[in-house]
């Protein structure tokens, strides 16, 4: 469902909480590489705490438009309350006229790999630029009633909408030991799966996202320093949780439905956290180019510099790629 706003817009998904209020990652890179055209239309397909959004919106004026989509209601909720504050901020007099109009739908990205909206032809989409930033948001994973993460006691959720969807409680106590063990390997690069799942199936029912971290860690010692660096449940607790939200699935069919989505010109900028969604950027972005698609911008995926990896640890992970439609 879509919210319109005429006084109003964030993502930032892995950005951090301070003082200053929500960091956004890779921010200042992430705009630049979008070239936000005054009155042009864009996506923030993972609008998190608004933090991306609300920059896009401060630079399309009054005939642009911002979509903003999120699978979180909660993280809506507080996007909302940011471009509120984002635009009240602006210069009196100046408010109607120069801020851009804002939809946030609740729903995924992968959604508008069935846009129906009027297109320019039949071989370009409506949109000068689509942003996605990837992952789990502070909201997310600093709640242990989400149950994203190991470091505390929550329920096995992992939803990132929590109205609907199987949950991880579900996929741990229900799935068979192959299944569990596959998916472990393929979403967690755990090369440990077959010995994690046999433990997961002999201890169900797991109920608690401490209880299945310490069965996990039971099972997947670490076995030499390079291991001991990240907790044995790190891998586990990632497939889990791209599993339950679909998020590769989600992020093919976007990449697959991005050049119908844009005008000539127009940019798409993707911010991942970890190898396999880096790895299937990459090879769409190379596989556009080579159809005439694209133009990359990113020939190496651009990263956090130690500034922001201070002040925003989260960031060290992220990788950013941009190509442009041609």
């Amino acid at each position: 469902m879509a919210e319109s706003f005429t006084d109003i817009p964030e993502r930032g998904g892995h950005g951090s909480h301070s003082k200053a209020g929500h960091v956004p990652v890779l921010l200042k890179e992430a705009i630049e590489f979008l070239a936000i055209k005054r009155g042009g239309t864009y996506i923030d397909a993972t609008v998190g705490l608004g933090g991306h959004s609300l920059e896009i919106a401060k630079r399309l004026g009054g005939q642009g438009h911002l979509i903003g989509l999120d699978k979180d209601p909660a993280a809506l909720e507080i996007a909302r309350g940011k471009i509120v504050v984002g635009r009240s901020s602006l210069v009196v007099g100046q408010e109607q006229e120069d801020w851009p109009t804002v939809e946030l739908i609740h729903g995924s990205f992968a959604d508008f790999a069935n846009d129906q909206r009027p297109r320019t032809n039949d071989e370009f989409g409506p949109y000068d630029g689509i942003l996605v930033d990837l992952g789990v948001s502070s909201l997310q994973l600093n709640d242990p009633a989400r149950g994203f993460s190991f470091q505390a006691e929550g329920p096995l959720d992992m939803r990132m909408n929590t109205q609907a969807g199987q949950s991880a409680d579900q996929v741990v106590n229900q799935l068979d030991e192959v299944t569990l063990a596959d998916l472990i390997y393929e979403f967690g690069d755990e090369r440990r799966s077959r010995r994690i799942a046999r433990a997961i199936v002999r201890s169900r029912p797991i109920r608690t996202t401490a209880e299945l971290a310490k069965i996990v860690s039971a099972a997947a010692r670490p076995m030499n320093r390079a291991e001991r660096r990240i907790h044995p449940a790190t891998r586990t607790f990632q497939a889990l949780r791209i599993f339950v939200n679909s998020e590769l699935k989600d992020l093919e069919s976007l990449l697959n439905a991005a050049p119908q989505l844009l005008k000539r010109g127009g940019r798409l900028v993707i911010i991942s956290f970890h190898s396999l969604e880096d790895r299937i950027v990459k090879d769409k972005f190379r596989e556009g180019a080579q159809q005439g698609l694209y133009r990359l911008l990113t020939k190496k995926p651009v990263t956090a510099d130690e500034e922001e990896i201070a002040v925003n640890p989260r960031s060290r992970s992220a990788k950013m790629r941009a190509a442009e439609r041609i």
